[in-house]
């Protein structure tokens, strides 16, 4: 199935029922009064969390969706029936914004949340309603009010506890393959992710974290350079980063400690926040090289950057080192408390 990640969508919610004017008409009772009722609320639309949708692709197809409205009132002080509400199953990570006003309006985080985004109109007002001591027979009434209609910006935002992110053949595709049991596409060529992927990591019972890979970063990428900046985004939620880096590159792709420094930069330049984030370098394919060899270069190019947070030694291939990763990894995810829900959607691209 195709990845799709942004959608715009109509909800168009339930109008109120009217309310009625009418008077009892009985034989025997000459003085039959007002009897109107009242008219009944529109359906209001939801947004509900759905675990078992990964894309917003349905939505190229459908692009209006629209709640029932309320039946008018009826005589005899019969109310009419309320609008069905409509609900809407999105993937778990939606955020949904205004069009017109840009405004988030919500934020689907779990399975079964339901997030308001067009509120049914309220009912209109019988006859019945209006009668009094001084206006015994009254032909007020009220109609229902509109349902609110909106455009609506769709944005799925991956929910992950770690990323991983790195030039394109890092061997982040690999890397996912080996801990989880999610299967991307692996090749010995550029930008073999063509989409983000999820893996589920599970050390042991009731200890496990959620693994995102994302297409290779590559410099220019804050300028729409490659596939990975479309999909940055998705680390936005994420507790920790993972910098992937080839310790052996291809002879002319450059050294080790240009690629880190291009990482880098286009972190900086699409989010100061996800810049700031924990990040961790893993060197990878350690299985090339001569055990001493990996770990002289390893230790000259952290020395050389200055690098003073963690860094790893693996193979993605062989499994070298991978164990002791994720080891490291739900101990920090056990020790640091998740990102807070406001702090989540302030991290947006700064355009140029």
């Amino acid at each position: 199935m195709k990845f799709v990640d942004e959608a715009s969508i109509q909800v168009i919610a339930g109008d109120g029922g009217n309310g009625c004017v009418s008077f009892r008409r009985e034989k025997y009772i000459p003085f039959g009064g007002p009897d109107g009722g009242d008219g009944g609320d529109g359906g209001s639309v939801f947004l509900v969390g759905n675990e078992h949708i990964n894309t917003l692709v349905d939505f190229r197809y459908q692009r209006t969706y629209k709640a029932q409205r309320g039946e008018s009132g009826q005589g005899r002080n019969r109310t009419g029936k309320g609008g069905e509400d409509l609900y809407i199953p999105v993937p778990v990570g939606t955020l949904a914004y205004d069009t017109e006003s840009g405004d988030l309006i919500g934020d689907v985080v779990s399975p079964g949340q339901q997030l308001l985004v067009a509120r049914g109109g309220f009912h209109g007002i019988g006859n019945a309603r209006y009668k009094s001591s001084t206006n015994r027979a009254p032909r007020q009434f009220k109609p229902g009010t509109p349902g609110e209609r909106r455009e609506l910006q769709l944005e799925l935002r991956l929910l992950a506890d770690v990323g991983l992110l790195g030039m394109p053949n890092a061997g982040k595709s690999s890397l996912i393959r080996k801990v989880s049991a999610a299967r991307p596409k692996v090749a010995d060529y550029p930008f073999t992710t063509l989409q983000p992927n999820l893996g589920v990591v599970r050390l042991e019972s009731m200890r496990s974290f959620v693994i995102a890979d994302i297409p290779g970063v590559i410099e220019g990428a804050a300028e729409g350079a490659g596939l990975g900046i479309t999909f940055l985004k998705h680390l936005s939620r994420t507790r920790l980063l993972l910098h992937l880096v080839d310790i052996a590159p291809p002879e002319g792709s450059g050294e080790p400690e240009e690629h880190i420094r291009i990482i880098a930069s286009e972190l900086r330049r699409y989010s100061t926040d996800l810049a700031t984030r924990p990040r961790w370098l893993v060197f990878n394919k350690v299985d090339l090289l001569p055990a001493d060899e990996a770990q002289a270069r390893c230790k000259h190019i952290v020395d050389s950057m200055g690098w003073d947070g963690p860094y790893f030694r693996i193979s993605a291939v062989s499994g070298e080192g991978t164990e002791s990763l994720m080891q490291a990894i739900m101990v920090f995810l056990e020790e640091n408390l998740p990102i807070d829900s406001e702090d989540e959607t302030q991290s947006e691209h700064e355009e140029s």
